[in-house]
């Protein structure tokens, strides 16, 4: 199902960025610094606003930068598509936006004393890196990983829906949305590992060994 969301939420989507990518494109303006660009924005929306208790405006500007992904994508694939670095570049500042998101929510909900709440924040930091991770790690090693319920999409607009909740006043919408968030990632990882495990059994070896 999750899946099915997401393929159909893209391309609604693409009919949308496709005349924006092909306009910046003619502008002279790189996917690599959307990338970056996307990624100020995200830092800007969680510690700027989100971290200081300004729910609502933090998770729409988050919202708002963070749809940045779809167009660098859409550009570097009109550009001829992406080259090994903006493949890097672009995964590199997934993981500071992530970082920044469920850092500023952590910090927020111990300044109210809600730590239950920075526990599954913490929790859904470290899980959401280590989704990532595998997946990465499993293509590094000539696998393949695209299964999950948690991608990255998911997992920023189920914090992003309980931050705007609780904003508008539904106190224990934050807090329910990470722990739902932690329990769908940890299943995510596990999920990937069984995908992986599968597939390596029929491969002997593996570079790089065990680390």
């Amino acid at each position: 199902m999750a899946k099915i969301f997401q393929v159909t939420a893209r391309a609604g989507m693409t009919r949308v960025v496709e005349p924006l990518a092909h306009r910046l494109l003619r502008a002279g303006v790189t996917p690599n610094a959307v990338t970056v660009t996307g990624t100020l924005g995200v830092l800007v929306g969680a510690l700027g606003f989100g971290a200081r208790g300004h729910l609502v405006a933090g998770a729409l500007i988050v919202t708002v930068f963070a749809l940045t992904d779809l167009l660098d994508g859409t550009m570097a694939r009109m550009s001829g598509g992406s080259t090994r670095f903006g493949a890097f570049l672009d995964s590199s500042m997934d993981r500071v936006a992530d970082s920044a998101v469920f850092g500023a929510v952590a910090y927020w909900l111990a300044t109210q004393h809600q730590y239950s709440g920075v526990a599954a924040a913490l929790l859904c930091l470290a899980a959401g890196g280590l989704v990532s991770y595998v997946k990465a790690r499993a293509e590094g090693l000539g696998m393949t990983c695209n299964v999950g319920i948690a991608e990255r999409t998911e997992r920023l607009l189920i914090v992003g829906v309980g931050g705007l909740l609780t904003g508008l006043g539904v106190d224990p919408a934050l807090e329910i949305a990470l722990w739902l968030l932690a329990a769908v990632s940890i299943f995510t990882v596990g999920q990937r590992m069984a995908h992986v495990y599968r597939q390596a059994r029929q491969v002997p070896t593996a570079p790089g060994g065990q680390g």
